[in-house]
């Protein structure tokens, strides 16, 4: 068999070969720019983990709370609603704080939903009196099945609650970040961190600012 026969998608043009087959891919295609989907693990890119915000699950989001009890936190905390806001406490404040109207337990779940977004899931616990209402029974029910599947909680106003749906798709499992609770603590409570009488929101609670 000859050289032309075995080698059949090769031209000689001067000097130089010359490989016959597909047209050239032009360079401006956009098919030879895309991003794949799995970009970020292809060229070894993770994002930082800036920002943990502190906020109930909106209404269509479909949320995981972490199954490891090390990634819930029951503490104290002063709430602002009207400013959206809530503050860690010190614990030596608590015993002189306990009769301050803003002043109440949480417990703190690490949540993630299906975008990635990664947060604290607030939910109220008993107070002194071990009351709780159903909002805040129904929220923590929620944020215990959530350890296991994908649930979604809306809020029924006729029926003074939240429902829980929870998804039978076989969604993956939560990508959970690799920061200790303390650091994503630090991170979702920076800037929000009572631990001295002389911090400016209690001066304002007291009046005094």
């Amino acid at each position: 068999m000859s050289d032309s026969e075995t080698k059949p998608d090769l031209l000689v043009e001067g000097q130089v070969p010359v490989v016959r087959g597909e047209p050239k891919l032009d360079p401006f295609d956009p098919a030879s720019l895309r991003l794949s989907q799995d970009y970020a693990s292809v060229v070894g890119v993770k994002k930082a983990l800036l920002t943990v915000p502190v906020r109930k699950p909106a209404k269509e989001w479909w949320v995981r709370t972490h199954p490891d009890d090390n990634y819930q936190l029951s503490t104290a905390v002063i709430d602002l609603k009207e400013e959206g806001e809530t503050y860690l406490v010190a614990q030596p404040l608590w015993p002189a704080l306990a009769a301050e109207s803003t002043f109440s337990p949480r417990a703190f779940f690490l949540a993630v939903n299906r975008q990635q977004v990664v947060f604290f899931w607030p939910v109220r616990l008993p107070g002194s009196d071990g009351k709780l209402d159903d909002w805040s029974r129904s929220a923590m029910q929620a944020a215990v099945m959530a350890r296991k599947q994908w649930v979604r909680v809306t809020s029924n106003m006729s029926l003074g609650a939240y429902e829980v749906s929870y998804s039978t798709a076989t969604w993956d499992e939560p990508e959970w970040p690799t920061q200790s609770m303390t650091e994503l603590l630090k991170t979702a409570f920076k800037d929000r961190h009572i631990d001295s009488f002389d911090h400016p929101i209690l001066k304002r609670l007291r009046g005094e600012a």
